[in-house]
């Protein structure tokens, strides 16, 4: 999107309106074309209109209006008018601004309401199929361990437990993830920072893979800086990188972890040791639902965790990317410090 270059929709507008008014005044010079100028003009609002909300488009017609008047008409750099062609022109541009603005608006309320359709089609198909497996298993060990229960050798109740137990996890990560999309989605997630340990997150989110913890390798310098951070959503972010690492690294393998401080970040790393993933793919794991099927490490998964990680660790001004290593993934994020 062309607005993701600039920080706010106000600097959008300034650089927009510098571009179009530079681009009429050497129309104006070499071409001496009204009718040129005011189609650049007209087009820096429609720009503006489709990119930002109504107050920024209203506020780049008026202005382009004024300028058009103050540079471009008789008597020059002077805000009088007294050609009625000219008069008519402006009143003509105004009303166009104004019309397109709107119509700008309208635009951009059907696309978010394709988007929420959309994704709620995505949810109900993730909750239909990806969660239809973890909720069979346990079903079914529950069912078997009721028929049998008379019948089973103790060893093989822990492991029937330990399978429902695992998958009912699972499950509830599951929902948990979809939860936190549909509030990302919407724009419902409310922060609560307080000051945390980097390093404290991370291990007690580690406590969390009883069944993996020993493949988990953390590697921290030895004093990090304090973040300013929502405890919750940071955690839920730390966990979805790690169990994305671990579900697509062989069973036998360690996932490293290394913290460190950088440039005014705390930076994380965790890399795996899976297939890797291409140029292209190191956009698209971060997009909703995506998951690359075609590995048989282990289950895909919904296609929701990293999404939800990127989301949660920008709500923080954090990053979050892809890097490809000699073998496997990682995933960096980085939170600023203040």
């Amino acid at each position: 999107m062309l607005m993701q270059r600039f920080s706010s929709p106000f600097i959008f507008t300034i650089a927009i309106l510098v571009i179009a008014l530079t681009s009429s005044l050497a129309i104006q010079f070499f071409l001496y074309s009204t009718a040129a100028v005011l189609l650049i003009l007209q087009l820096a609002v429609v720009v503006v209109a489709l990119q930002c909300n109504n107050k920024f488009a209203y506020l780049c017609a008026v202005f382009t209006a004024v300028s058009f008047n103050f540079l471009f008409t008789a008597p020059r750099f002077s805000l009088k008018m007294t050609n009625l062609d000219e008069i008519f022109n402006l009143l003509v541009f105004l009303i166009v601004a104004l019309t397109t603005s709107q119509l700008a608006e309208h635009y951009r309320r059907q696309q978010n309401e394709l988007k929420q359709a959309q994704l709620r089609n995505s949810i109900l198909m993730s909750v239909s199929h990806d969660l239809r497996t973890p909720l069979a298993t346990i079903i079914g060990t529950l069912t078997t361990l009721k028929e049998y229960m008379g019948k089973l050798t103790e060893t093989e109740k822990t492991e029937l437990l330990t399978s429902a137990t695992f998958e009912s996890h699972r499950l509830h990560q599951y929902i948990e993830n979809l939860l936190h999309a549909t509030k990302l989605q919407h724009g419902a997630v409310k922060l609560h920072k307080t000051e945390e340990s980097i390093l404290n997150l991370i291990q007690h989110t580690m406590t969390r893979f009883p069944e993996s913890q020993h493949r988990l390798h953390l590697i921290s310098e030895p004093s990090l800086p304090k973040l300013f951070i929502c405890h919750s959503l940071i955690e839920q972010a730390i966990f979805n990188v790690i169990d994305n690492a671990l579900r697509y690294s062989p069973a036998d393998e360690i996932v490293n972890l290394k913290v460190y401080a950088s440039d005014g970040e705390v930076v994380l790393e965790v890399c795996d040791k899976g297939p890797g993933i291409t140029e292209q793919q190191k956009q698209q794991i971060f997009e909703l639902f995506y998951s690359d099927s075609s590995q048989q490490y282990h289950n895909c998964g919904t296609g929701l965790g990293l999404t939800v990680a990127k989301g949660m660790v920008m709500l923080h001004l954090g990053k979050i990317e892809a890097v490809t290593i000699d073998h496997g993934c990682m995933i960096r994020i980085c939170l600023p410090v203040h």
